[in-house]
C-alpha cells in the first residue's frame, strides 16, 4: 500500500504503538540473543517516526519499556538501557532535522542516571520543535500512572484545595503523564498479540485498535499505511448511532 492511497485529511492526530516482537524476531533470524532484535527495533522506530511526521501525525507515543520489563533478565535490561543511551545520542540530528520534539512518560526517576541525564538533554534540545511529538513510554505502567493520579487528587481534597465533587474526567486526565497531549486516535500492536498490556488504559477509551502479525523490527511504512487505512475505513461513533454521526 502507498501513502497516496490514504486520505491525508483524515490522518490520526495521535498514534500509540506497542512495539512487540523484538525477541521473537531475533530468534527467528537465528541470533543467540534478544538484544539484536531490540537493535533492529530501534531502526524500525527511526523509519516509522520519519514516516509518521511526513504524513502529518501530531503525536506518536511508543511503549519502549514497561514497569514489568524490569523483571526481565538483568543482562537484557542492561543491554536495553545501553541501547537507549546510544540511540538518544545518535538521533538528535534526525529529530532536529524533522522538527520533532522528544518527550517521555513514566517513572523516569527509576531509570539509570546516565539514561535519565541523556534523555533530559535530548528533550531540552528538541523542546522548541513543533512538527510532531515523539513520546517514549519508559518504566511506564498505566495502572501505576492512574494510582499516582488518584494520590495527587486525594491530597488536593485532603488539603482542601478541591472537593470530591470537583473530581471529573477532565481533572483525572490533567493528572496523568499525558496531560499535555490529546488521547490516542489509533493504537497499533505488532507481533500478533492482542492485548493492551497495561498501556494507556485511560487514554485509549475511544481509540481504534489495530493488531498485526508483523514483528516490530519488520514493521515498515507500508504497515503503517495499512493501519491508518483501516482506521480511515471505520466509523468513530463515541456512543452515538450512525445516523447521528451522519447528521452532524
Amino acid at each position: 500500500m502507498a501513502s497516496h492511497q490514504l486520505d491525508l485529511n483524515n490522518i490520526p492526530q495521535h498514534i500509540a504503538i506497542i512495539m512487540d516482537g523484538n525477541g521473537r524476531w531475533a530468534k527467528k533470524q537465528g541470533f543467540g540473543t534478544r538484544v539484536k532484535g531490540h537493535e533492529n527495533g530501534v531502526a524500525a522506530l527511526r523509519a516509522l517516526t520519519t514516516t509518521a511526521a511526513e504524513l502529518g501525525v501530531g503525536y506518536l507515543t511508543v511503549y519502549a519499556f514497561s514497569t514489568e520489563n524490569w523483571n526481565r533478565p538483568k543482562f537484557e535490561v542492561n543491554a536495553l538501557m545501553r541501547l537507549l543511551v546510544n540511540t538518544l545520542k545518535n538521533e538528535v540530528d534526525t529529530l532536529m532535522k524533522n522538527n520533532i520534539r522528544l518527550n517521555a512518560i513514566g517513572n523516569i526517576d527509576s531509570l539509570p542516571s546516565d539514561v535519565a541525564s541523556k534523555l533530559k538533554t535530548v528533550m531540552d534540545k528538541t523542546a522548541v520543535n513543533s512538527h510532531m511529538t515523539l513520546t517514549l513510554a519508559l518504566s511506564y505502567g498505566s495502572r501505576d500512572e492512574m494510582k499516582q493520579a488518584v494520590q495527587k487528587i486525594a491530597l488536593e481534597v485532603k488539603d482542601g484545595l478541591i472537593s470530591a465533587d470537583d473530581i471529573n474526567e477532565e481533572l483525572i486526565s490533567k493528572n496523568l503523564f499525558t496531560s499535555d497531549m490529546p488521547d490516542p486516535d489509533l493504537l497499533i500492536r505488532t507481533s500478533g498479540e492482542q492485548r493492551i498490556s497495561n498501556y494507556l488504559l485511560w487514554q485509549i477509551a475511544y481509540a481504534e485498535l489495530f493488531f498485526t502479525e508483523t514483528l516490530w523490527p519488520d514493521f515498515a511504512k507500508e504497515d503503517l499505511y495499512q493501519a491508518i487505512s483501516s482506521y480511515q475505513n471505520r466509523e468513530r461513533r463515541y456512543g452515538k448511532t450512525s445516523e447521528q454521526i451522519k447528521e452532524a
